[in-house]
């Protein structure tokens, strides 16, 4: 206990001493010491919040070839936008054409051997009308035409199964999209449903995926008594890593089942339009969201804060201009300001420049300046 006495008192000795340079030079001369201070705000304040977030296809598929073979040409390059249903790989189709033929050979002679067999069953069944005939005869016959049919159905299954065969020697898109520059090349063997020949992902709309804490989430769901509301997540907004904000908003259109395991994160997807194709898989961004609106909010720039064990503090103009430090207890982040619950009112003037030059009591030569020209924003 005597320890932590004594370092606060260390503390504030240090303070005392940072001081009280500037403030004995600005008693000695007898001038007040300049400093810079701005009004404090009171507004109808809504609450933004941030998250890191990443672009995503929303549609990204692997091709894949039915069949196996070579491939004897590409009909498009790695990186060109497709549109679906365009030829992209050709297959070397000929054992499939071969396989094709056979099967038509095999169906005309399947069919050659049912039309025989049907006429050898009507001849049967006037016969065994006239009584020249047993009845078994006729039915032995009968079986023999139904065997027939059934081997015409196999092969015209054989030829279909021959003609798709054929067809996917074609390898197309299936989505309109963008490929990817890591294409295989022509002349290499591909198997069937196992090698990727290329991947296309979808460009517009696209996902921008973003999670947030356990307990941001808690404290969202407090603000929404039912959940999830639609007003939440209507109007996203991102702004891109060189600074620049994306001139179309989003909308949150996917809540993960629960909490990552990893992380304890909860995982959300916004869907944005990307008309001009400027967001692109894997770029990062920051997302914000507008949530709920604070009232007649007192608002003070960041920059006019100081922090002094656990506590915060600002330098007030007070009576006969002379500097008054108020601890004050901050809400949240608003762009460059804090939302302050207490120690403020909007009649008060904080002091944002010259702040390590004065202590309290210290007379100011305040210069009253704007929020625009300190460049602070709500945003």
């Amino acid at each position: 206990m005597k320890a932590c006495c004594l370092s606060l008192v260390a503390v504030f000795a240090l303070s005392a001493v940072l001081g009280c340079g500037s403030t004995k030079q600005a008693s000695q001369s007898g001038q007040p010491v300049k400093v810079k201070a701005v009004q404090v705000i009171q507004k109808d304040t809504p609450m933004t919040s941030e998250y890191a977030g990443q672009i995503q296809a929303k549609n990204e598929i692997k091709i894949q070839a039915r069949v196996s073979g070579n491939i004897i040409e590409k009909l498009v390059n790695g990186g060109d936008s497709v549109h679906k249903g365009q030829p992209l790989f050709r297959i070397d189709p000929r054992q499939y054409e071969s396989a094709l033929n056979s099967a038509q050979a095999s169906l005309a002679q399947a069919e050659a051997n049912l039309s025989n067999a049907r006429l050898d069953t009507d001849r049967y069944r006037q016969l065994a009308a006239a009584d020249a005939i047993a009845e078994q005869t006729l039915n032995t016959q009968q079986s023999v035409e139904e065997q027939n049919a059934a081997v015409v159905e196999f092969n015209r299954a054989n030829v279909q199964k021959a003609a798709d065969d054929l067809a996917d020697t074609v390898i197309v898109s299936p989505i309109d999209g963008r490929m990817d520059v890591n294409d295989l090349s022509v002349g290499t063997y591909v198997t069937a449903g196992s090698t990727t020949m290329a991947t296309v992902s979808s460009t517009n709309p696209v996902f921008v995926q973003f999670s947030m804490s356990e307990n941001e989430y808690l404290k969202l769901a407090s603000l929404h008594k039912n959940g999830m509301t639609e007003q939440w997540g209507e109007t996203v907004a991102i702004t891109l890593s060189d600074g620049t904000q994306y001139p179309i908003t989003g909308k949150v259109t996917q809540v993960d089942r629960g909490l990552a395991q990893n992380s304890g994160t909860l995982t959300f997807k916004a869907t944005f339009e990307n008309p001009n194709a400027i967001l692109i898989p894997g770029m990062f961004a920051r997302v914000k969201i507008s949530g709920e609106t604070i009232p007649n909010a007192i608002l003070v720039p960041q920059r006019a804060v100081q922090q002094l064990l656990e506590k915060s503090f600002v330098t007030v103009v007070g009576a006969d201009n002379k500097a008054e430090s108020r601890e004050v207890k901050l809400g949240s982040k608003v762009g460059s300001y804090y939302i302050v619950e207490s120690g403020l009112t909007a009649a008060d003037q904080v002091v944002v420049e010259g702040l390590t030059k004065i202590q309290s009591g210290v007379a100011l030569d305040v210069t009253l300046v704007t929020p625009e020209e300190l460049q602070l924003s709500l945003n």
